[in-house]
């Protein structure tokens, strides 16, 4: 395993891997939403960043609780259950197809039961999990680096948060959007959303600043930070933001810092957390958030 600690991680390299690992880790947190009870903007839903990949933490089910592990050293996904018993299934080039029934029996056999809305979320022309036989790649060199880049990143965002009083989100993984996020909240309901669905009206029922890493996506050629402020106050887009190399892309309505400026640079935590910071500001100061009660000094 190449022990890099900012690998490199081009979107064109591993899209084929990154994409199969996208619905792989749709499936997984879809077991997690439908067996958990609704907590504030879907972190229910969520993974978590472990020591050796992604997990959903503990799930209910009947008397006994299992979780389910992304091990992008071993390259297995584990299930856990509370009972003794655990089981595994390789992480290799397969198709999402097979993927599924293979989890959904395994599932099955240890006596969990479970439906799920098989089809992808937030993904252009979504196949249903049965039968897309598209995606099937599996390269564990880059799906170990795509962990090792979040284990990074989570310290960083943890360093952050714990700056912050009111309240917060965890520093979590959203499968839908495949991005490491965490969310801090002015303690104000925001506006309603005219013709927002059900996901987005409970994600950004109340004002947030959400800062996060993504591996890119449609216009975002490469890995980045982001950070937007929902709703963004009038002039958010003309704050002045640091490092020098962030800046603001008007059709993701927010900063951008890209993976690549940050990985080469002397102290890549300084420039990750002088961009939470500096962007947090801009979005909280021209928004009046009362951040004398919501900081810790």
């Amino acid at each position: 395993m190449n022990n890099e600690i900012w690998p490199s991680l081009p979107l064109e390299e591993w899209k084929d891997t990154y994409e199969t690992l996208h619905m792989w880790t749709q499936i997984v947190g879809k077991i997690r939403l439908v067996k958990t009870p609704l907590i504030n903007h879907w972190w229910n839903s969520v993974l978590y960043v472990t020591p050796r990949g992604l997990t959903t933490s503990a799930i209910p089910t009947d008397t006994r609780v299992f979780g389910i592990d992304f091990d992008f050293i071993d390259h297995k996904l584990l299930i856990h259950v509370s009972d003794g018993i655990t089981k595994s299934i390789p992480l290799a080039p397969r198709s999402v197809a097979d993927f599924y029934a293979d989890l959904m029996s395994v599932l099955k056999s240890i006596g969990i039961d479970v439906t799920i809305h098989a089809r992808p979320d937030e993904v252009p022309n979504p196949i249903p999990f049965a039968e897309d036989h598209v995606h099937s790649s599996y390269v564990p060199e880059q799906a170990n680096r795509f962990w090792r880049i979040l284990v990074q990143v989570d310290k960083s965002f943890e360093r952050f948060r714990s700056k912050f009083i009111g309240k917060c989100s965890p520093v979590h993984f959203f499968w839908g959007s495949f991005d490491l996020a965490v969310t801090r909240f002015s303690g104000r309901r925001a506006p309603e959303r005219p013709g927002a669905d059900a996901i987005t009206r409970e994600g950004y029922s109340h004002e947030c600043i959400s800062h996060g890493w993504w591996p890119g996506s449609g216009t975002i050629l490469g890995p980045a930070f982001y950070s937007y402020t929902a709703p963004a106050p009038e002039g958010f887009e003309f704050q002045r933001v640091k490092p020098e190399s962030a800046t603001y892309k008007k059709d993701t309505s927010g900063f951008l810092l890209m993976y690549d400026d940050v990985r080469t640079a002397r102290s890549p935590e300084h420039d990750i957390l002088e961009f939470l910071q500096s962007t947090y500001e801009a979005g909280a100061n021209l928004a009046g958030w009362n951040r004398a009660e919501l900081e810790r000094s």
